[in-house]
């Protein structure tokens, strides 16, 4: 059997082209290989592959609906969060303007989310959580950089002074065993500066047999029959689960159909926990106080499978 590259077992110049494999999280970001996503699978550019032409890329506010049907189609997770500014990376090089790229900073589960890592901003308003990246493979190594700043100078400009922004370093797998996700250190967050603030609280997670996580809120809304129930019920009914009967306890249903479809326990450590404070300059950014206290290094590797 063939064994899993690591960073350290990537062939060195004079070879730096050669990718052995995809199946590998994220590089350190002394690499000079950057990720990107089509088809929810993951594949990554080598910077020399070709510079980012800024010129031809133009960054616009997205309608909801094109944001949502980009990210359901690419990013690994399969679902799309709450949002509150949404931005499209557009390539111009063709004459007309395709979509290759898009970010989410919206409102995440609890208001904690922000206030604890930024207790000085107003949550929802002030602070937001960076919740989706991708970009196609077609774009430039380096784009991921410039497509950022841009996303940061118009969240500034709409008062925006803190992103709060996770990266998860646990791999998944469905149940034929197939990787869903390699696990994610920050790559993109330690190579524009971001400041790491460790790990979230750990927790038990619950992983449907295709690979995505039912994360609590979600279970939360079903048990509650809160707004954004359905689509946590029709992925579920998609994997096998019965039907919820008219006049049914839903917090019942939701346990057997949990049980149905063969959701697994998965112990995780936490994700990584990284903060943006934007300013116009330096002075600006560092006057924005921090709740929990910054750690000296970044992570490198990924959790163990």
């Amino acid at each position: 059997m063939p064994r899993t590259a690591t960073p350290e077992s990537l062939p060195i110049p004079p070879f730096p082209h050669i990718l052995p494999t995809n199946d590998l999280g994220e590089f350190p970001t002394a690499t000079p290989w950057c990720q990107r996503w089509t088809g929810r699978q993951h594949s990554f550019r080598h910077v020399s592959d070709g510079g980012f032409d800024a010129q031809r890329y133009t960054v616009e506010i997205l309608p909801e609906r094109d944001a949502k049907a980009f990210v359901l189609k690419h990013h690994y997770s399969r679902s799309f969060p709450s949002a509150r500014f949404r931005y499209g990376l557009f390539d111009h090089g063709t004459g007309e303007a395709k979509l290759c790229g898009v970010a989410i900073f919206g409102i995440p589960v609890r208001s904690a989310v922000l206030s604890l890592p930024l207790p000085d901003l107003e949550p929802y308003v002030e602070s937001l959580e960076g919740s989706r990246f991708v970009l196609l493979d077609e774009v430039p190594a380096n784009g991921e950089s410039w497509f950022l700043a841009r996303c940061f100078n118009a969240l500034l400009g709409r008062g925006v002074r803190g992103v709060v922004s996770f990266a998860d370093p646990v791999p998944r797998t469905d149940a034929s065993g197939a990787v869903v996700a390699v696990g994610h250190v920050g790559t993109i967050y330690q190579a524009t500066n971001a400041v790491y603030l460790g790990r979230a609280t750990p927790r038990t997670i619950k992983l449907l047999p295709n690979g995505v996580v039912l994360n609590e809120r979600m279970a939360q809304k079903v048990r509650r029959q809160e707004q954004g129930h359905e689509y946590a019920e029709r992925l579920l009914l998609s994997l096998g689960a019965a039907p919820m009967r008219a006049g049914a306890d839903p917090r019942a249903w939701l346990r057997e159909a949990l049980e149905t479809v063969g959701a697994r326990n998965l112990r995780h450590r936490g994700v990584h926990r990284y903060v943006y404070r934007l300013g116009k300059n330096r002075r600006e950014r560092e006057s924005i106080r921090l709740g929990l206290p910054m750690s000296d290094s970044y992570p490198k590797v990924s959790d163990l499978w």
